[in-house]
């Protein structure tokens, strides 16, 4: 059965989605601040699934997104929800505010940019990807955002469209060469 924050029995799965039986136990709480070592590391576990084969060396030493997380989990600028099974953190995705400009006509409330979408590869078909996603949402809906965006991979893309994210009919951008 699927926990998520404190609550207990709140869905696990999208409405109709199809997806493998559950198999494993697992909770989806908040990130803590005290989270940032593992979260990094998974971070780093992460990145790797990015290269075949061989990934280069990391440019960037593990202690630096340690503080980086514990940083903006610490003062707010992120938000995060973990997956644990058996005790140990084996998935996440974040949430970053994206404030809007104030507006004399409507409100401003502020979009919610989803990033770092990862379940280990053991715990993946099991319903936490979609139980991390419900957590997400449900906390953006209370807080009022105006919605959510996400840059989602090939291999995310379905489970995100199973969630009821949809194409944009809006969004332009432009990729700055650097």
């Amino acid at each position: 059965m699927a926990v998520i924050g404190a609550e207990i029995g709140l869905p696990h799965r999208a409405a109709g989605a199809k997806l493998a039986p559950m198999t494993a136990d697992f909770i989806v709480r908040p990130a803590r601040p005290a989270d940032a070592r593992t979260l990094a590391e998974l971070r780093w576990t992460f990145k790797q699934e990015d290269y075949e084969g061989q990934p280069p060396a990391p440019a960037r030493h593990l202690e630096e997104a340690e503080r980086w997380i514990r940083d903006r989990l610490s003062d707010g600028r992120w938000l995060a929800w973990v997956t644990e099974n058996g005790g140990e953190i084996c998935g996440h995705i974040y949430l970053c505010l994206v404030e809007r400009m104030p507006e004399p006509y409507e409100d401003n409330n502020p979009v919610g940019y989803v990033t770092n979408f990862f379940v280990m590869p053991s715990q993946r078909n099991k319903g936490a990807g979609s139980a991390l996603l419900e957590a997400l949402k449900q906390h953006s809906r209370s807080a009022g955002l105006e919605g959510l965006i996400v840059w989602p991979s090939e291999r995310s893309t379905p489970l995100y469209q199973r969630s009821g994210f949809q194409p944009p009919e809006e969004l332009l951008e432009l990729p700055l060469d650097t």
